[in-house]
């Protein structure tokens, strides 16, 4: 016999625990299942490329080698942090497609929907439309900031 909610089943009473689920019935069962797939299929392959691979060596073989030409100078030189800069300033704005990407559908799901708590509180399409504008208003704020300190002119 299953414990009902409210009983308490005590040791010793005539009273079953809860039966475990089996691992297939599990939510994540499949994420579970392709991760040791993953797994499995990278060790795989490395043991495989390490006994079948070939492994020759010399002085040609084991220089390094830089888009097929010779090496002038150190790689490990510096650059211009105008480099890295712009490089933060991709991925500011590029990242800002990640946080667009679930407000379009719920938006367009918002604007379609003729009841206002749409979202199951007093939220609606006019809260959305707010957030997106106050969101491309900061995304604006940051862009003019870049530009006034010089950041994009490359003389």
């Amino acid at each position: 016999m299953l414990w009902r909610a409210g009983q308490d089943p005590t040791p010793g009473s005539d009273h079953l625990e809860r039966p475990v689920a089996p691992l297939a019935t599990h939510p994540y069962a499949s994420v579970m299942v392709l991760i040791l797939l993953v797994i499995v299929t990278v060790i795989a392959i490395l043991i495989m490329a390490h006994a079948i691979g070939p492994s020759r060596h010399g002085q040609v073989k084991d220089s390094t080698y830089e888009s097929g030409m010779p090496l002038f100078s150190d790689a490990r030189r510096r650059f211009n942090v105008k480099f890295y800069i712009v490089a933060m300033l991709f991925l500011l704005f590029d990242v800002e497609v990640v946080f667009l990407w679930p407000w379009a559908p719920l938006f367009h799901r918002a604007a379609m929907t003729p009841e206002k708590n749409f979202l199951g509180s007093s939220f609606g399409k006019e809260f959305l439309l707010v957030e997106i504008v106050v969101f491309f208003a900061i995304l604006l704020v940051g862009y003019v900031y870049a530009w006034r300190k010089g950041v994009f002119r490359w003389s």
